[in-house]
């Protein structure tokens, strides 16, 4: 009985509104928490050999590659940019006005941007449907055309050069 009495004390407490206001502030807030962590631990690699593992420790800086945004205006700003990055990250660890309003989930087409050289395009790897999908709502869709969270730094990429379009949301 003390136990049956206990549970619905409980189940009444969890229903009140002040409770549900915390457990969501707490809910969104291990989220985020959550969210953060993911984005720390994206360019971390998972290895079983302790060969490789040996030779990856110490607290070595990523390489990095130059990238050139060029805005509506023409504008052109050169940033370094460590591999792993996404074109998205990179723009807002920079205050380059590229907006990603789905933070980089391919939900949105607002992080659309236009590779400049057609040698660089083709070293990217080809967009995947869900990309393409996102595009095809894109102002200013052009032949290199890519969604800046799916163009990812890497060596064969140094002096990448993204426009961005003259419209963006």
């Amino acid at each position: 009985m003390f136990i049956s009495k206990f549970v619905q004390l409980g189940a009444r407490a969890v229903r009140s509104p002040a409770v549900k206001a915390r457990n969501l502030s707490s809910a969104v807030s291990n989220s985020m928490a959550h969210n953060q962590y993911l984005k720390t631990q994206r360019n971390v690699s998972f290895c079983t050999s302790a060969a490789k593992l040996d030779s990856e420790e110490g607290d070595e800086e990523p390489q990095r590659i130059s990238v050139t945004f060029v805005d509506k205006d023409g504008e052109e700003k050169h940033i370094s940019v460590p591999e792993g990055f996404s074109m998205l990250e990179a723009a807002h660890d920079n205050d380059i006005d590229l907006e990603g309003a789905c933070e980089g989930t391919m939900a949105c087409s607002t992080c659309h941007v236009i590779v400049m050289d057609i040698d660089q395009y083709n070293r990217l790897p080809d967009p995947v449907d869900e990309e393409l999908d996102m595009l095809d709502l894109a102002f200013g869709l052009t032949k290199t055309s890519r969604l800046g969270c799916q163009v990812i730094a890497k060596r064969e990429l140094d002096g990448l050069r993204l426009a961005l379009p003259s419209a963006t949301p």
